[in-house]
């Protein structure tokens, strides 16, 4: 019994040492604990051969712990993103208040015809619906962008891992994983910053986007807002700066370049890199054909297409008119906050020529005339401007030389020191004497240099003589003159002085070319404008101008008499270059001091221009005057302006006398002078000995009807020629 409590067992023995008796071994019993038997090697190769259950058995209990761990882990990144989530999202304003924000307005600039001139805005164009789109457009951009957008509920999972897998296969950047409604989340709402908070939200941001709007809307927001690059947002104003049409009008092979520009706009514009904005293209067009949306012929006459070449900027005279436009804008509505439709009085068939002309002639002859700019503009009878030029190329400057730049006039100034003339008696055929004239220290001399004695005021202005213009300014007054000079649409502010005679206050050349215009019209006054409405993009009309009934500047007797003075400028004076084959024409020369400017400013019973040669730095040039190259761009202008158009004289010149009357019809006084109206026709008091009308008289005798001058007129100019400041004001 001690022996089985120790846990040790007796074994039983029968006694003697002989082999032959039965014995039973340890070894023999199970569970014994005496030596193991020892067993064959074939045995024992047996019982340790694998068996096949027990090797199955390892390998599921691998894919079962593998499996477990996947769900684990998958809870828990599902719990991290989700809490990611909760935290990003917690940040964001609530979904309640998303809003799409409001694209930037944009003002579409309209010729008299309805074509359009230019879009101005943020966005460089306006917003069109998916359907006025070409449809190659749409079909470009989702085969490049987002293949399965009308698929997907805004994020792309499929396309998503695609991007990783390629991205890591290459070591860089080489896919993008996000939707085009991700891309219109960013854009419309997120910084552009690559954070993991920007990437949340922008995930949410398009899960309520495609809640709330349809695909199309989605699509055609995306196309009206993403970036081309060039500074063009959306796809109309891309068009219109690399194609230089309307995307309703792109055909395949520009829709490709368009999407192709996506990728990176700044980079492969065709502006910057024509060639590698092609070879994207290219890849745009092969990703179309194998989503189906165009054939290998398709592809192939598309990819024969010239590669498209943009300018660096705009080009084009016409968008010196799109800025003057938006100049004018806020003082007649205020704060553009909406679409808006400019219908302006540009015709652009004119607006072409202008351009064409001032082109060529600085081509062909500003080179060895050392004239590096010039501007055009041109007026009709009422104010409206039909062409405006303001440089020799908007690409290279977009000052506007023709409504900004103030410039003295010169001798272009002259008809408003004789319609002044004329207003205080003095006619056509009044005699004033070409001799040297001292005003104070100011000796005025003519172009030439020559004096030509006893000469007609007609003459007189024909052949722009200086010293006949110093003393009218001095008969009637300087005052008198810079009156009448505004009344007639001078704006800028003139100094009134002895010197105005021969334009040396700067004006701008669309303020003196309206100024012509009441000579042209019968006396009218032609305010300038562009602007004929201004409307909302529903058709509201916030703004028409008010221009069609003009006050009377001018009375219709001088308006005759200074229309057939001027005429003669043309036809035997200084301005002989821009006679005009069928049409009357008139107008006047003007060069100011030391050929810094030239200009030539005429006009037929159809439209006023006006043209001006220069350059920016105020440099000489080489003895360019009114009468050379402004004169011969006028009348290139002017011959292709009045194609077509059959041939009208101009008002009072075909013998038959206007009928007097005063300012807004009242009657004159006596012998055809205007009543004393002193906002109209001033009239300045006589000198002792006056009479109210000129005659020719002999040379030296004091001459009539205003204050008589300061000045010595006929006397020797002496030994010594002065020179001085107005030395070189010339007539032309």
């Amino acid at each position: 019994m001690a022996n089985r409590r120790s846990g040790q067992r007796v074994e039983p023995s029968f006694g003697g040492d002989d082999d032959g008796d039965l014995r039973v071994d340890p070894s023999d019993r199970m569970g014994g604990n005496g030596p193991k038997r020892t067993r064959s090697p074939q045995k024992k190769r047996r019982k340790t051969r694998p068996r096949s259950g027990r090797n199955g058995g390892g390998l599921f209990t691998l894919m079962r712990r593998l499996f477990y761990w996947c769900i684990v882990l998958g809870i828990w990144g599902a719990i991290g993103v989700g809490g990611l989530v909760l935290y990003y999202g917690a940040r964001m304003p609530s979904a309640t208040s998303w809003s799409i924000p409001e694209r930037p307005p944009n003002v579409k600039i309209l010729a008299v015809n309805g074509d359009i001139i230019a879009n101005r805005g943020a966005t460089g164009g306006e917003a069109l619906a998916l359907e006025d789109m070409s449809p190659y457009i749409p079909q470009a951009v989702i085969a490049i962008e987002d293949r399965r957008f009308y698929s997907h509920f805004g994020v792309d999972p499929v396309g998503l891992a695609r991007a990783m897998l390629t991205n890591l296969m290459s070591g860089r950047m080489v896919q993008g994983g996000s939707t085009l409604t991700q891309q219109l989340a960013k854009n419309l709402f997120l910084s552009p910053e690559r954070t993991l908070e920007r990437k949340v939200q922008e995930v949410l941001l398009a899960f309520w986007l495609e809640q709330k709007y349809t695909k199309d809307q989605i699509l055609a927001m995306y196309l009206n807002r993403v970036f081309f690059g060039s500074n063009a947002y959306g796809v109309e104003a891309a068009s219109r700066r690399y194609f230089n049409k309307s995307a309703r009008d792109v055909n395949l092979g520009e829709a490709a370049l368009l999407a192709g520009l996506l990728k990176a706009p700044s980079r492969l514009s065709p502006a910057r890199d024509p060639e590698a904005a092609e070879e994207r293209a290219q890849v745009v067009l092969g990703a179309m054909r194998e989503e189906g949306y165009v054939t290998d012929t398709e592809i192939k006459t598309a990819m024969s297409q010239t590669p498209t070449r943009a300018k660096s900027f705009w080009s084009g005279a016409e968008y010196y008119v799109a800025d003057m436009v938006m100049d004018q804008l806020p003082g007649m509505i205020g704060e553009v906050n909406q679409d808006l439709i400019v219908d302006t009085t540009i015709d652009l068939a004119l607006e072409k020529q202008a351009e064409e002309v001032i082109a060529e002639m600085l081509e062909e002859e500003g080179g060895n005339l050392n004239a590096s700019q010039a501007a055009l503009v041109s007026i009709d009878g009422t104010g409206a401007i039909r062409a405006l030029v303001g440089g020799r190329d908007y690409a290279d400057s977009q000052f506007d030389r023709a409504s900004r730049a103030r410039r003295q006039p010169g001798s272009a100034f002259k008809p408003f020191v004789y319609a002044a003339a004329l207003e205080i008696g003095r006619t056509p055929m009044s005699v004033r004497n070409d001799a040297p004239v001292r005003i104070g220290n100011w000796t005025p001399e003519n172009y030439d240099q020559k004096y030509r004695g006893e000469v007609t005021l007609s003459d007189a202005l024909a052949n722009s003589l200086n010293t006949i213009a110093a003393q009218l300014v001095m008969e009637v007054g300087p005052q008198n003159v810079v009156k009448l000079a505004h009344r007639l649409g001078i704006d800028s502010e003139l100094q009134a002085n002895a010197s105005i005679a021969l334009g040396t206050s700067e004006v701008s050349l669309v303020e003196l070319t309206s100024a012509y215009a009441p000579f042209m019209n019968g006396g009218f006054k032609a305010t300038p404008h562009v602007i004929r409405r201004i409307s909302t993009a529903d058709g509201t009309v916030l703004y028409e101008n008010t221009y069609d009934n003009p006050p009377r500047v001018l009375d219709p007797a001088i308006v005759s008499e200074m229309n057939r003075m001027m005429v003669g400028v043309l036809t035997n004076g200084t301005g002989k270059k821009a006679q005009l084959p069928d049409w009357e024409a008139a107008g006047k020369t003007g060069t100011t001091q030391s050929f810094r400017d030239a200009l030539f400013v005429g006009y037929t019973s159809n439209l006023t221009t006006g043209v001006w040669f220069g350059n920016d730095d105020g440099k000489s040039m080489k003895k360019v005057t009114g009468g050379g190259l402004p004169a011969k761009a006028w009348h290139d202008f002017m011959v292709a302006a009045h194609e077509g158009l059959s041939p009208s004289p101009l008002f009072g010149t075909t013998g038959v006398e206007p009928v007097f009357e005063g300012v807004d019809g009242v009657a004159g006084g006596p012998d055809g002078i205007p009543g004393g109206d002193p906002e109209g026709f001033p009239e300045p008091p006589l000198a002792a000995g006056a009479v109210a009308a000129d005659q020719p008289r002999p040379a030296g005798e004091p001459t009539g009807g205003s204050p008589v001058p300061p000045a010595a007129v006929g006397e020797a100019s002496g030994a010594t020629r002065r020179t001085t400041l107005f030395e070189l004001l010339t007539g032309g």
